[in-house]
């Protein structure tokens, strides 16, 4: 196979002159010595508005490859098709489990990290026990809505816990910017696409899918991972850990014990928590697992008409059926010294409630597969440090890793209060946040921006001195930033437009330390990985970090040659 990269066609190109634009740029004598393509990835420029071009990666069969290959010897375009095909470390053998002499290796979390570290080890033929603390995605799915719809919460089954993870209640969003030398977003995809997913998530640039699909995908990627002989349990919350020292003083896992009080033997555990999971955060620390601070970020949620959106991006082609909702990535550097960005943005979404904890206030945002809400909305967002939150300023020496979660809680309660009680948002209008507007003017109302948070959104002051939303440092920057996001998309800073109270789990607040061969840094059998341990953001990177992980600890569990 050949591939071909950079090959431009206009937008509104007719069906079928993909094929002559690849006779030819290849300089085939005839249309026959193509024997067949396919679309290996579909993006668009939408820099010259009236003239936006699609850019395809093609992969072609041809009569003689070798001719054509030498015809383009120099040109970085026209190169032998990479292997994307999946190869495993190994696969046990049938006896492998001979009563009483291995134990199971178990995964603890089955979101998207969780689901992909099952998966590799069912295929590898090792039988993992998956631990999921909330429930099956279709009961959780209700818990969610009741707290949507009634403000009521349920902290075991919510936005963060439950099958799926926080991934199952977002945009869906299947791209990354991590290296993937070994093609493993490819796999990730590929068994999606096995699970239900839409093809085009194969090919197209910014592959997504939405939280209705993800339900039935999760379900059936479930049924693969039993049908290998693994077993999941839902509801099974890891309380401890156990620990014990061999003779040189190395540490091991030897054990957990759940909530129910069951002790369960392992010796191979793969650590795949949610950001969220703040009480088993705690324990490891307790536990004494190597981890440290690391940096996060923090700010609101902002909604626009996804018109504005679509019109700022793609002039006369918004409304395209190839181009879809439009997103939008920005970042400015302010005169704070840092740095405000959009973050996990949503196009034709809608902004959600995402605690998991009682009397907090936690926003996110989530899409369907058809992103077809009236509004975008996109978390802006302030960077910070583990100097910034430390519960002893001026300090020396490490941070604290749980200080992050202390400074969390912190915003989200005084969330909670802005907004009134009962899950109810605080929000402010862009205009008065701009003008710094002391308090809710009389009468004052949501424009043409109505809020899609629910339980629902209070107007009020998020910069009231003594009851700040954020600190004042994000404050300052967002409100810098937003005038100079506007330059880039008109109209992103506009009146009207909502910013909704608070963003403040972008990504774990602490890293589990690990070593090349995956495993804790001091804990032998445990292996730190995805979101939660501060390797991945997102569902396409947890879900590779899963898949090396896994490699890892059935290369360990069968005594072959790791890639680690």
């Amino acid at each position: 196979m050949l591939r071909i990269t950079e090959l431009r066609l206009p937008l509104n190109h007719a069906e079928d002159a993909l094929r002559p634009a690849v006779v030819a740029r290849l300089g085939l004598a005839r249309d026959a010595d193509l024997l067949s393509f396919t679309v290996f990835k579909r993006a668009y420029d939408a820099r010259k508005k009236t003239a936006m071009v699609l850019i395809y990666t093609v992969d072609c069969e041809l009569a003689d490859e070798a001719a054509v290959l030498a015809r383009h010897q120099g040109d970085a375009h026209v190169r032998p098709s990479p292997d994307t095909r999946y190869q495993f470390v190994g696969h046990a053998p049938a006896d492998f489990y001979t009563p009483g002499e291995r134990l199971r290796p178990v995964v603890i979390g089955f979101g998207p990290c969780g689901i992909f570290a099952a998966l590799i080890l069912a295929q590898m033929g090792l039988k993992p026990i998956v631990l999921e603390r909330g429930k099956a995605v279709r009961e959780r799915t209700k818990d969610t809505w009741g707290l949507w719809r009634q403000g009521v919460l349920d902290p075991g089954s919510n936005v963060q816990f439950g099958e799926g993870g926080a991934g199952t209640f977002s945009d869906g969003k299947l791209w990354s910017q991590i290296s993937d030398p070994r093609h493993l977003t490819r796999k990730v995809l590929t068994e999606f696409v096995k699970a239900g997913a839409p093809e085009e998530i194969l090919f197209v640039s910014k592959p997504h899918i939405g939280t209705f699909r993800l339900v039935s995908m999760v379900e059936k990627m479930r049924a693969d991972i039993e049908a290998l002989g693994g077993e999941i349990r839902f509801g099974q919350q890891v309380v401890d850990l156990r620990v014990e020292k061999d003779r040189s003083g190395r540490r091991h896992v030897r054990g957990l014990t759940l909530a129910s009080g069951e002790e369960l033997r392992c010796d191979h555990v793969v650590l795949a928590l949610g950001h969220s999971a703040r009480d088993t955060f705690t324990m490891l620390h307790e536990r004494g697992v190597q981890m440290e601070a690391k940096p996060f970020s923090i700010g609101y949620r902002i909604e626009h008409p996804q018109s504005v959106i679509d019109k700022a991006r793609f002039g006369p082609n918004a409304g395209h059926p190839l181009l879809g909702a439009a997103d939008y990535k920005l970042v400015h550097h302010a005169s704070t010294g840092r740095a405000a960005y959009s973050f996990c943005m949503c196009p034709g979404g809608t902004v959600v409630a995402a605690t998991s904890e009682p009397m907090r206030v936690v926003t996110n945002g989530m899409s369907q597969y058809s992103r077809n809400e009236r509004n975008a909305n996109a978390g802006i967002v302030v960077g910070i440090s583990p100097q910034d939150y430390r519960r002893d300023p001026g300090g020396s020496g490490p941070v604290n890793p749980l200080d992050g979660m202390a400074f969390q809680r912190i915003w989200e309660s005084r969330a909670y209060e802005l907004g009134g009680g009962g899950y109810v948002a605080p929000g402010q209008l862009v205009g008065d946040f701009l003008k710094n507007q002391r308090g809710p003017r009389s009468g004052q109302a949501f424009g043409s921006v109505m809020p899609s948070y629910k339980p629902g959104v209070h107007l009020t002051d998020l910069s009231e001195p003594g009851r700040e939303s954020l600190p004042p440092y994000v404050l300052q920057t967002i409100r810098e930033a937003l005038p100079a996001f506007g330059r880039q998309i008109r109209g992103f800073d506009m009146a009207d437009a909502v910013l909704t109270g608070v963003e403040t789990r972008t990504s774990s607040p602490l890293r589990i330390n690990r070593g090349r061969d995956y495993q804790s840094l001091n804990t032998v059998g445990l292996y730190p990985a995805g979101e939660g341990a501060g390797y991945a953001g997102g569902i396409m990177s947890a879900g590779v970090d899963g898949i090396e992980v896994a490699e890892a600890l059935g290369a360990a569990m069968l005594g072959v040659s790791s890639r680690a």
